[in-house]
C-alpha cells in the first residue's frame, strides 16, 4: 500500500494534471443546439502586474459556477482576456521608462505603443500563468487582449452604432475630475 506524504507538494501534481486538462479539452465547449450554452467573459484583470487576492476569489467564484453549469450538461464558456488598463498601465510604463533613463515623449507614440506591448508580454503572461495555476477551467483557444485588432474593431463599431443611434453624444461638458 502506497503511504500518504505527510505534506502536500503541488508541484508533484497540479501542473501535470492542468496540461492534461487542456490536452483533452475540457475546458472548450462541445457546441450543441438542444442544448442552452452557459458562457461567462472573465472580468479581465490589468495587465499592471500580477493578481491578487481579490482576483483568485472573484475567479474561483465563476470557476465554481462554470463547472456546476459544464456538469450540468450544458455546453460551458468561460472566456479569457486581460485588459490593457490604459491609465494604470500607462503609469507603470512612464515608471520603467523613467527608471531607464527616458520617458513616453522621446519614444513618441509608435515607440510608445512597442513598449505597451512589450509591457503586455511580460506581464499580461504572468497573470495567464497565475490564473492557470489557480486551476482556472477558461477557454485558452480563445483568449483576448483588449488591445487586439479585433477587440479594438468591435468597441468602434459599437460606439459608432450607439453615436448614430443617439444613444451616446460627443461634446463639451464640464466635468469633476480629481487626480
Amino acid at each position: 500500500m502506497m503511504e500518504m506524504e505527510k505534506t502536500y507538494d503541488p508541484a508533484l501534481f497540479e501542473d501535470k494534471l492542468y496540461a492534461t486538462w487542456m490536452k483533452k479539452g475540457y475546458f472548450t465547449p462541445k457546441i450543441d443546439p438542444k442544448k442552452d450554452p452557459y458562457t461567462i467573459v472573465i472580468p479581465p484583470p490589468n495587465i499592471t502586474g500580477q493578481l491578487h487576492m481579490g482576483h483568485a476569489l472573484n475567479n474561483t467564484l465563476q470557476d465554481i459556477m462554470v463547472r456546476f453549469k459544464r456538469m450540468q450538461g450544458h455546453p460551458t464558456l468561460w472566456l479569457p482576456g486581460t485588459d490593457h488598463a490604459s491609465i494604470a498601465t500607462e503609469v507603470k510604463i512612464v515608471d520603467k521608462l523613467k527608471a531607464e533613463g527616458t520617458s513616453k515623449e522621446e519614444l513618441g507614440r509608435e515607440g510608445f505603443l512597442k513598449a505597451a506591448w512589450a509591457w503586455k508580454k511580460q506581464y499580461g503572461g504572468r497573470i495567464v500563468e497565475q490564473l492557470k495555476k489557480l486551476g482556472s477551467s477558461l477557454d485558452w483557444s480563445r483568449e483576448a487582449f483588449t488591445m487586439d485588432e479585433k477587440c479594438n474593431r468591435a468597441v468602434k463599431r459599437v460606439f459608432v452604432n450607439l453615436y448614430n443611434k443617439g444613444l451616446i453624444y460627443r461634446g463639451s461638458r464640464i466635468i469633476n475630475w480629481c487626480p
